[in-house]
């Protein structure tokens, strides 16, 4: 079975994110580090060489596969911002519905921009979520 290449490094996640090209998505990723540290109130660790996670819980599959991952994080793409939110999205179609311009994957929330998207309710889906994986993989 493979291991799993993404795990916590102890690079700096202030220099990953200051060499962020795009000013825009640079500073929304100052912004975004800064609710997630709130919300989880954990410290911010690399995830490999582009997450940007907090926390975190351990999953084993009904394959065999198991490991760990960030309870919630984050990568400034080149593309757009990508936020992980472990719990997925189906719980939060209220919260979704409200939020902005955004798209979906099956654990990430795609955001061109902050300014696209409602920030008290990215608040609130960020913190639902977090609380919804300590609950399930406590």
């Amino acid at each position: 079975m493979t291991e799993l290449k993404t795990k916590p490094t102890k690079k700096s996640v202030e220099q990953f994110l200051k060499k962020v090209e795009n000013p825009t998505k640079r500073e929304d990723s100052f912004k975004i580090l800064e609710l997630m540290k709130e919300i989880t109130q954990e410290k911010p660790l690399m995830w490999g060489e582009s997450i940007v996670g907090f926390g975190s819980y351990h999953y084993k599959y009904s394959s065999g596969r198991e490991g760990d991952w960030p309870l919630v994080g984050f990568s400034p793409r080149k593309k757009n911002l990508t936020l992980y939110i472990m719990s997925g999205f189906e719980r939060y179609e209220l919260l979704l519905d409200n939020l902005g311009k955004f798209k979906t994957g099956k654990s990430c929330l795609y955001i061109n921009k902050l300014k696209d998207v409602d920030i008290k309710i990215l608040r609130d889906l960020i913190l639902e979520s977090v609380e919804y994986m300590k609950k399930e993989y406590a």
